[in-house]
């Protein structure tokens, strides 16, 4: 079963989401959370899988209660980013705080259960307009950031060319196809990288890449 945590500060939004996911068969909802603080809280106290944490709240907005949640060292639960399309310039720093991908508020219910089920499963819900916009947001912002390149030398030539195509939104399947690879394979170098880099998942590799300057807006 996943475990799942709402955080939402509108009641009807909190509900609609519980009674669905409530409904499938793989999927638990835990616990609920009206404001960002609250959700820390009940992050650290229920151990979900997941975490739909919407960026608008009181008390304490969802960013910084992301940024908690994913530095708090006994709480190992993955972010799903509540959003609309007017909150564009949160997808950047959302990434940076330790979300694993963005779901918009009006997704139908069979999109809310499929990111519950690839964020709980270790990957970036990344769609390519999201990583568009995060590119953009980069761009804006004038380049690489993190004097962290020097530890790109420690991955081979196959595990950089992997994360190059990671950064720019390809799946797994996309990156195979492209390399003449076995899925599996590509997995297996993803993991490496994110091992090596000392990354959480796909999301923060793609902040990496453009934070290091390994690839940049426009390449």
């Amino acid at each position: 079963m996943i475990r799942v945590l709402i955080a939402d500060d509108q009641g009807m939004v909190r509900t609609g989401f519980t009674v669905f996911l409530s409904a499938q068969p793989d999927i638990e909802v835990v616990g609920e959370a009206a404001d960002g603080r609250e959700a820390v809280e009940r992050a650290a106290e229920l151990q979900p899988d997941v975490v739909l944490m919407d960026i608008r709240m009181p008390v304490m907005d969802g960013l910084e209660a992301t940024r908690r949640i994913s530095e708090h060292a006994e709480i190992s639960a993955k972010i799903l980013i509540l959003t609309t399309f007017d909150l564009d310039d949160y997808v950047y720093e959302a990434l940076r705080s330790g979300a694993s991908g963005f779901l918009l508020k009006d997704a139908s219910a069979v999109q809310l259960a499929e990111a519950v089920r690839v964020v709980a499963a270790g990957e970036a819900l990344l769609a390519p307009a999201v990583t568009r916009r995060l590119i953009r947001e980069f761009a804006r912002l004038g380049g690489p950031r993190a004097p962290s390149a020097r530890r790109l030398g420690e991955l081979t030539e196959r595990e950089t060319e992997v994360l190059v195509l990671v950064s720019r939104g390809l799946s797994n399947q996309e990156i195979a196809d492209k390399l003449v690879l076995s899925e599996q394979t590509v997995k297996t170098h993803v993991g490496r990288f994110l091992t090596k880099l000392g990354l959480r998942d796909r999301a923060q590799a793609i902040v990496y890449a453009y934070e290091s300057g390994l690839i940049r807006p426009g390449d």
